[in-house]
């Protein structure tokens, strides 16, 4: 394993334009290709590209195309688990997301920062914060998760929302940056106001 890969890994700064990075990324583009492209294929045959291209994948996921990301094998996803339409999820660094989470249409996970010095911004270092999603969680349409993120299980995140820091098990949060309105209560049966957008 090369320098860059290896402190992209550790989630120290790195230079992401690199050889060994860059036979990643081609891996992950004719991956994405084939499973965007492959709508009339079985649900074994997509399932197949899906556990090539990502680093583990749940029983039961159902991930509309198309889909994106960095290089997928840092991505987890947990059983049972709905991604909708249009999901770009760059996983420079882990992306964990548990079991029977809800994700609406064009929802961005992001794990990369870039440099505030212009300098080191120009000569490309980055670095990359894991996001990690618990179980059960609903992230209504267009949510964007910013780097070294946590969501806590059972929580609903309301479409349009841009969460920048973590956030607690149980609750509502809206807006940008989202931020909790209310606790919601297990078992209640109530649909919370996210916009049901899968």
């Amino acid at each position: 394993m090369g320098e860059n890969k290896r402190r992209m890994l550790a989630g120290d700064w790195y230079i992401a334009d690199d050889l060994e990075l860059r036979a990643d990324t081609e891996r992950r583009i004719e991956l994405c290709e084939a499973y965007n492209t492959a709508a009339r294929a079985t649900p074994g045959e997509r399932r197949k590209i899906l556990e090539e291209l990502l680093g583990a994948v749940g029983a039961e996921v159902n991930i509309r195309a198309p889909f994106h990301c960095d290089y997928g094998s840092l991505i987890t996803i947990g059983p049972r688990t709905f991604i909708n339409f249009g999901a770009v999820f760059l996983d420079a660094g882990p992306i964990t997301i548990g079991a029977d989470v809800q994700i609406g249409p064009n929802v961005q996970l992001l794990t990369p920062s870039h440099e505030l010095d212009t300098e080191r911004r120009r000569a490309g270092w980055e670095k990359a914060d894991p996001v990690t999603i618990g179980d059960n969680v609903w992230l209504g349409g267009g949510v964007i998760v910013c780097p070294g993120v946590t969501i806590g299980a059972n929580t609903v995140v309301g479409a349009g929302s841009v969460v920048t820091k973590d956030l607690p098990s149980g609750v509502l949060a809206v807006g940008s940056p989202a931020r909790v309105i209310r606790t919601l209560e297990p078992g209640a049966g109530e649909q919370a106001s996210a916009g049901r957008d899968e």
